[in-house]
C-alpha cells in the first residue's frame, strides 16, 4: 500500500513535563489518523517517527503499541505498520451477506469472480452428501460493503437443488434466489471460525497486502435436512469483527 508524503510536514511537538512522552505521542498520531493517514495507509518507521518527533525509539514504540491494542492501527510481519479501517460488527446469526450488511445501513455489492460445474474436493463433496465424480456450482464472488471489498466467498452448491444455479444472477443474495426461484430456504448452518494470514490470491480481491489477518468462515447450509451450501469467507479483519452474547448456564 502507498505511503502518503509527509516528511514536509511540520511535527507536533513532544515535551518534557507530568504527561509522559509515549502518551503525548499516542496522541499526536492519534490525530494523524484518518487524516494524514487514511484508512490502510502505511505509517512512517520506528526510525522516522523517533526523529521527527524528537523522542526516543521505545517512545515510538510504546505509542504504537498502545494504538495497535486499541485497533487503530495494525501491523504486517515484514511490511510495517497500517492504519486500521472502521470495523463492521456482526453477530453471529444465520443470514445473507446483503441481509447482513443491510442491517447496519451499509449497501450491498457482489462481484461475481467465477461459477463453473466442478467435482469438488473431497471434504465439500462429504459436507454436500455428492458421491464421488458428482459435479456441483462452484461460485467465487466478491462482497463490498459502501464500494470496500469485506469479503472473498467461494462457495459449493449442491446441484440436487439447484441444477442450473450459475447461470443466474448471482449478484444479489444467494439466499434469496434459492427461495424465490427453486423454493429452498436455509434454515439451519454449521460453522467454523478461525483467523489466517491471507497469501497473494486472497490479498489482492480484498485489497489489503499480503500477510494481513482475516477472519475466516466455514459453513455447511441446510435446507430440511437436505444439505444446500459449503462456503469458505476471508473477511478482512481490520474492517469485520463479530459480536456474541453469552448466558451463564
Amino acid at each position: 500500500m502507498p505511503r502518503l508524503p509527509d516528511a514536509d510536514a511540520p511535527a507536533a511537538s513532544v515535551t518534557s513535563g507530568p504527561v509522559p512522552k509515549h502518551a503525548q505521542l499516542r496522541a499526536i498520531l492519534l490525530a494523524d489518523i484518518g487524516s494524514t493517514w487514511p484508512a490502510h495507509a502505511a505509517i512512517p518507521s520506528e526510525r522516522e517517527l523517533s526523529t521527527r518527533h524528537g523522542v526516543s525509539r521505545a517512545t515510538v514504540r510504546e505509542a504504537l503499541r498502545q494504538l495497535i491494542e486499541e485497533q487503530k492501527l495494525y501491523t504486517v510481519q515484514g511490511k510495517g505498520t497500517f492504519v486500521a479501517g472502521e470495523r463492521v460488527q456482526s453477530q453471529l446469526h444465520l443470514a445473507s451477506f446483503t441481509e447482513d450488511m443491510r442491517r447496519r445501513g451499509m449497501v450491498a455489492t457482489t462481484l461475481v469472480r467465477r461459477a463453473e460445474r466442478a467435482v469438488p474436493p473431497l471434504d465439500v463433496r462429504a459436507a454436500l452428501g455428492l458421491p464421488e465424480g458428482e459435479r456441483a456450482w462452484s461460485i467465487e464472488r466478491l462482497r463490498l460493503a459502501n464500494g470496500i471489498p469485506m469479503a472473498l466467498e467461494l462457495g459449493w452448491y449442491s446441484p440436487r437443488v439447484a441444477e442450473d444455479l450459475g447461470e443466474q444472477d448471482l449478484s444479489a443474495s444467494l439466499y434469496g434466489l434459492l427461495a424465490d426461484r427453486y423454493g429452498v430456504r436455509i434454515d439451519a448452518a454449521e460453522q467454523t471460525v478461525w483467523t489466517e494470514a491471507v497469501d497473494d490470491a486472497v490479498a489482492e480481491p480484498l485489497a489489503v497486502v499480503p500477510g494481513s489477518p482475516v477472519l475466516v468462515f466455514r459453513r455447511t447450509s441446510r435446507a430440511a435436512g437436505l444439505p444446500v451450501e459449503h462456503v469458505t469467507s476471508w473477511y478482512r479483519g481490520d474492517r469485520y469483527q463479530v459480536h456474541m452474547a453469552l448466558a451463564g448456564s
